[in-house]
This record gives structure tokens, sequence and C-alpha cells, in this order.
């Protein structure tokens, strides 16, 4: 029963750490340059709909990357479980700097969208890039770990890192 849990635990951290890390990495790369080079009215209604469906989406993500990465630091051995644990800490990161750096500024941009930018908007935009970056380079480090968590116990077992991880 361990085996299996520790398999689909396994696959879970992977599979939810590795869409966090790629939403992310997708939004910093083409979104936001995208952004950067269209009208600025263009840009703010863009945002303003794309966060209703992103909002969701990357929290639900961000949950079972979390908590996937928390059963796998239970289920999982010494030194695995510290990586295990700094993956959860950085996706919590990841969380935070969403919750408490861009979703405040997206719900400026709203207001913008429907209305007039308040004079210094670049600078507001700047800073929900600057918290953009933090939170993919956090999910791109836990999709790390999770990846190295995996393969390093694969390497030293030969067995498939699910397998290996098992306790």
């Amino acid at each position: 029963m361990t085996q299996k849990m520790t398999r689909l635990t396994t696959a879970l951290a992977l599979l939810s750490s590795g869409l966090l890390a790629g939403a992310f990495g997708y939004g910093a790369v083409n979104l936001v340059t995208t952004f950067n080079v269209v009208p600025l009215e263009i840009r703010l209604t863009f945002h303003s709909a794309l966060m209703k469906m992103n909002g969701p989406v990357i929290q639900a993500t961000m949950a079972v990357a979390a908590l996937s990465a928390l059963a796998l630091a239970v289920l999982a051995r010494q030194r695995t479980r510290l990586l295990a644990g700094t993956a959860v800490a950085l996706v919590t990161t990841s969380f935070l700097v969403t919750r408490f750096g861009n979703v405040p500024i997206n719900g400026q941009i709203k207001v913008w969208a429907v209305s007039t930018p308040p004079a210094g908007y670049a600078e507001i935009l700047e800073r929900w890039e600057m918290f953009n970056i933090v939170r993919t380079l956090t999910a791109l480090a836990a999709f790390a770990i999770v990846i190295g968590i995996a393969t390093t116990a694969a390497r030293k077992t030969g067995q498939a890192p699910e397998t290996a991880l098992a306790g």
C-alpha cells in the first residue's frame, strides 16, 4: 500500500508542480512580453479577463502542488523528506507572493480597465512583473526539486522513482 501511495503521490507532485512552473513560466515569457508591446487599454482588458480564469485554476494547482509535496515529505525518508519540505516551502512562497503581491494589483488593473490608470501606473505594473518573476522562480525551483527527488531515488536504487521513494 505504501509503495502504491508513494507512486501516486510522486506522480501528482511531479504533475502539479510542473503545471504550476509551466503556467507561470509561460506567463512570464509569453504573456508579460506581449503585455509590454500592446497598447495599454488592450493589456488592461486582456489582463482582467485572463485573471478571471487564471485565479481559480492557478490557486487549485498551487494547492495540489503544495499538498502533494507535503504528502511526499511524509512518505519519504531522511534527506528526501527535507527536500520535499523545501518544495512545499517554495510552492507556499509562490502562493503568498501571488496572494499578497499579484492579486491586489490585479484588482487595481480591473478598475483601470474600465476607467483610467492613475499617474504612476507603470511602476505598479513593474511591481506586478517583479512579483510574477519571484513566483515563477519559486515554482520552477519546487518543480526542479521534485524532479530531483524522483530521479535521485531511482538512480540510487535502480528502481522506478516512485518505487524507490517508498519507505
